[in-house]
């Protein structure tokens, strides 16, 4: 079939149309946004999906990544406020959150956030004391995402951590901080153990006065003790000297030979047991003492009941003993 000038018109209408069709439909896929320009002017956004624009008129401007991303920061020195000289690097997150801001605000985003933070690194741990700075990184984290999410708001992103990695100082402060630690350490130890010690002294302290109350309870009680056991001898002293006031008084003879003879025995038991040098020559009226035992034995039998007491046998017979001295 040639090729007349209706075919030719009829191809170039249909390829026209496909290049229209490809110029006027737009897919957006996930995580992205894609804003619009009309001859250069930034005209609306493109959300993830079908979408269409005006061909040959309107054009695709910038291809937005709104997905969370990442951000190594670089290592770089920093000067601590005592003027130590330490190492720092670091990373970031950040998320698109207005593509029109992000792609028209600000010149290359990822060269402005890396420089945006790296600036604030060197402002915030160059506040800080070299000890501050190694215990204290959760704050310091905190203390930049603050700063840094305030300042890039405009470019329509949100700051969503700041994390410091490594914090490196010089190798001779290394070893000082080393040095301090073990002394701080052995310091402590020093304490301890002296601690230790006056807890020592204190319990000992306590358990001495604790013995010595004891023992002086153990003193008081044992003289009380000794009082009463005085006073009950004494007691008993009293009743039976009582009893042999009345056993005189009603005449009984044996009585008073009991009570002469324990006398006797009594002294003659502390001559033996003195301490001192003694000479002891016997008899010592031993006919005296020989008749107050027999009295003694008379009234043993009397108070246990044997029978009939010998001085009842000898009065039978008519025989009384000599109970004179």
């Amino acid at each position: 079939m040639p090729i007349t000038t209706e075919l030719i018109i009829i191809i170039i209408l249909a390829l026209l149309v496909i290049v229209t069709i490809f110029a006027g439909v737009k897919t957006v896929p996930q995580g992205f946004h894609w804003t619009v320009e009309r001859f250069g002017r930034y005209t609306r956004t493109l959300r993830p999906g079908l979408n269409l624009i005006v061909p040959f008129f309107d054009s695709v401007g910038h291809k937005m990544n709104v997905m969370e991303q990442v951000l190594d920061v670089p290592s770089q020195e920093v000067i601590t406020k005592d003027n130590a000289m330490v190492t720092v690097d670091g990373v970031t997150f950040y998320q698109v959150l207005d593509a029109k801001n992000a792609a028209y605000e600000v010149a290359g985003l990822q060269n402005a956030i890396l420089n945006l933070t790296m600036t604030n690194i060197r402002t915030v741990m160059g506040s800080m004391d070299l000890d501050s700075l190694l215990s204290n990184r959760d704050e310091i984290n905190a203390q930049l995402l603050r700063v840094v999410d305030a300042a890039a708001e405009p470019w329509g992103i949100k700051m969503t951590r700041i994390e410091i990695k490594d914090i490196n100082p010089p190798r001779d402060l290394v070893d000082s901080m080393a040095r301090q630690m073990k002394a701080e350490r052995e310091k402590r130890a020093l304490i301890l153990e002296a601690e230790g010690e006056r807890q020592a002294e204190i319990l000992k302290a306590e358990g001495e006065k604790q013995a010595q109350i004891l023992e002086a309870e153990g003193r008081r009680e044992a003289a009380f003790r000794d009082a009463e056991a005085r006073e009950r001898g004494a007691e008993a002293e009293a009743r039976a000297t009582e009893m042999v006031s009345d056993a005189i008084a009603k005449g009984d003879v044996q009585a008073i030979n009991y009570f002469v003879a324990n006398r006797y025995v009594e002294a003659l038991a502390q001559f033996a047991t003195s301490p001192n040098q003694k000479t002891l020559i016997l008899p010592v009226e031993a006919s005296a003492a020989l008749g107050s035992l027999s009295g003694i034995a008379e009234v043993a039998r009397e108070a246990f009941g044997d029978g009939k007491s010998e001085r009842g046998r000898r009065a039978a017979t008519g025989r009384v003993p000599d109970t004179t001295p």
